[in-house]
């Protein structure tokens, strides 16, 4: 009885919010790549471009993959999908995916910053498509090295929630479900 207390318990609402987000972010990764690679495809660029190539990627994986991604979104990603694992509502297991960010059912605060982030990158993406090569492919790389450490670091984070070490992050959840728990 010790033993079946031990495993991993997998809830398919919080499966479904992890994997789907990460598909979404999957998705992102697919589409950029090949924009991301055309200037060295292409040929042609000059060494400082290269060196501009790589500080793209490095500044990304730093700032948007470690710092907003590993420190801060996967672990909030994992214990909103734990919460709704464990206590979801119909709709909100429905929409998992958009549940975990934090785009509804969270604090005020975490609405507001999910939903201004979120129309803050559309209007960067917006401005992004407008760049001529070789400028467009290095902010790609750099972004595309950003996504993948952060669906890298959401499967870690929630694995390691799986292996009985839940991410000690809040879920950002409204009051009423904070006062359940």
């Amino acid at each position: 009885m010790d033993t079946a207390r031990r495993r991993p318990r997998i809830h398919l609402a919080e499966l479904w919010g992890v994997l789907g987000f990460t598909a979404i972010l999957a998705q992102a990764i697919v589409r950029l790549t090949p924009l991301a690679l055309e200037p060295i495809r292409a040929g042609g660029m000059a060494a400082w471009h290269g060196a501009l190539y790589a500080l793209s990627i490095a500044f990304n994986a730093y700032s948007e993959g470690y710092r907003a991604f590993q420190c801060k979104v996967a672990p909030r990603v994992v214990a909103r999908a734990l919460h709704l694992g464990e206590r979801g509502r119909p709709l909100h297991v429905l929409l998992a995916p958009l549940f975990v960010t934090g785009l509804f059912h969270a604090t005020r605060r975490r609405m507001i910053t999910t939903w201004v982030f979120y129309a803050a990158l559309i209007a960067v993406i917006v401005l992004v498509r407008q760049v001529p090569q070789p400028w467009r492919g290095m902010i790609d790389a750099g972004v595309v090295v950003g996504l993948l450490w952060g669906v890298l670091a959401i499967l870690w984070v929630y694995a390691r929630a799986l292996a009985g070490h839940p991410p000690a992050a809040s879920a950002e959840l409204p009051e009423e479900d904070q006062r359940r728990r």
